[in-house]
């Protein structure tokens, strides 16, 4: 279908539009809400990733899966709410940029205590503890 022709496929924004607009845009189109919202220091951090040359870079979105908001009581997709950025991150070997939106952890599911805590070398000199 790619090759065919018969794609409308068309990026969602500019790469060079700026980096809270891309946000906003995302927001707007693909989450139906009114608008992205942030402090002032979220801001400035994408200014400054901009004036640095990082300006170009997509923009990715971590929020919570449940909902189009960032309320995961509100569930599916509610129109009109808005989207406050609470971070923001520069993942530049990788190539985008990370808007943490709500209350969310960006690494769930780890122990308490590390499972290489119960790796060890037994009396014969195998690895023990692996599974």
């Amino acid at each position: 279908l790619a090759e065919s022709g018969a794609s409308q496929f068309a990026p969602l924004y500019a790469d060079e539009m700026g980096l809270f607009d891309k946000i906003n845009t995302i927001v707007q189109r693909i989450y139906r809400g009114s608008e992205a919202i942030a402090d002032k220091s979220v801001r400035d951090q994408l200014h400054a990733w901009e004036a640095q040359g990082y300006g170009h870079l997509p923009v990715c979105m971590a929020k919570t899966q449940y909902s189009f908001s960032t309320d995961p009581n509100l569930r599916g997709a509610p129109v009109g709410h808005t989207v406050p950025v609470r971070e923001v991150r520069l993942s530049a070997g990788a190539g985008f940029v990370v808007a943490i939106c709500g209350e969310i952890m960006t690494m769930p599911g780890l122990p308490k205590v590390p499972s290489s805590e119960k790796i060890f070398l037994n009396e014969h000199g195998q690895i023990e503890g692996l599974f």
